[in-house]
């Protein structure tokens, strides 16, 4: 199965693996598709490390990384920042840290994609820009709004396209505007910052309002979704949660745990990670932020910055708390298996339901 997108990123299938973790990246593109390293939790010396990583090892194989540029966020300063945090959310948040046992962090330097990654600016996304221009970067992914003019106009005097993330066919029509190069029609269902417009829907639409390359996410968790999303007129698809489970994920095997055993409805919307909706597995943290009486979750990145240090230590000290981003096919992750496997069964389910059709047509 060869689509534009293959074609335009010299891969051999279209099928994108969006990340944190450099292992499942590298193992999606040696496979065949296209790993896009989830560069938010990064400090920039760490990005650094793993990009060179994925060059040495790849070999000319495309990869890619994805950006976290908010369209709308408070500012840059985070001294600043951290005073406009009013002392309710952070007694609150001391209380839930009382309440679960989750200590302090002893080295929070060495966990800085988990404190870090929680403070979305364009600050630290530029600075983490500057690394991957140093790099055999062959997509720029752009999260919660078009990249700025001048890293689009860098990107493409790189050779490195830009795709875009979007939940509408508004926004959708804005990243087209912005030259964006591919656009990733991203459904309710998905993991981390989704919108309210299901997959089903929200596909042909943005196929119809844009001439781009386009790519269903949210949801995709084997190949009869694969080959749904090309039905709906999809050039290919992105997928996030179905990696978390992998062999090469970086994920707690406490967490991995929670989700084989996870259903749908265990993805929930919320806004006390980032202050931004997004889908996460529902835990006892997740659910105290619901509880009558909680303060509502700041804006971003000031609920970033509120829980940051707390979510360092329950990861740390390996607490029931522990969660992470993830969709709806979380129902779907039975099981562990290396990332070379996933990739497989995404392959052959979709040619199986590619010839089902055919012999229906046949008929």
């Amino acid at each position: 199965m060869r689509t534009k997108v293959c074609d335009m990123l010299g891969a051999e299938l279209p099928i994108f693996a969006f990340s944190h973790c450099r292992d499942v990246v590298q193992a999606v593109s040696e496979a065949g598709g296209v790993g896009v390293l989830g560069a938010a939790r990064h400090a920039p010396e760490e990005l650094e490390v793993d990009l060179a990583q994925l060059d040495a090892a790849l070999a000319g194989k495309p990869y890619g990384v994805d950006l976290v540029l908010p369209e709308k966020y408070l500012g840059d300063d985070e001294r600043e920042l951290a005073g406009a945090i009013p002392d309710q959310h952070r007694k609150f948040v001391r209380e839930l840290q009382e309440r679960f046992g989750i200590p302090a962090p002893k080295q929070q330097a060495a966990h800085s994609r988990f404190g870090d990654g929680q403070i979305a600016t364009h600050a630290r996304a530029r600075a983490q820009w500057e690394v991957a221009r140093r790099h055999r970067v062959r997509l720029l992914a752009s999260a919660l709004g078009p990249a700025p003019p001048d890293i689009v106009e860098q990107a493409h005097a790189d050779g490195t396209l830009v795709a875009g993330l979007v939940g509408s066919p508004r926004h959708a029509v804005k990243h087209q505007q912005a030259g964006t190069d591919i656009v990733v029609a991203q459904g309710h269902e998905a993991g981390g910052h989704t919108g309210p417009i299901s997959t089903f829907v929200l596909v042909p639409q943005v196929v119809d309002a844009v001439d781009l390359p386009v790519l269903a996410a949210g949801g995709v968790g084997d190949g009869r979704q694969v080959a749904a999303a090309l039905a709906l007129g999809a050039q290919g698809v992105w997928t996030g949660s179905i990696w978390l489970t992998t062999m090469e994920s970086d994920l707690d095997p406490l967490v991995k745990d929670k989700l084989v055993a996870a259903a749908s409805t265990d993805a929930t919307i919320s806004l006390c990670s980032t202050g931004k909706p997004v889908r996460q597995l529902r835990t006892p943290w997740v659910a105290a932020w619901e509880q009558a009486g909680a303060p509502r979750p700041l804006p971003a990145p000031l609920q970033g910055m509120l829980v940051r240090e707390a979510m360092i230590g329950m990861f740390e000290a390996r607490r029931e708390t522990m969660g992470t981003p993830l969709g709806q096919v979380v129902g779907m992750m039975d099981r562990q298996a290396p990332a070379r496997d996933v990739m497989y069964d995404l392959m052959a389910g979709t040619a199986d339901s590619l010839a089902r059709l055919r012999r229906l047509t046949d008929d």
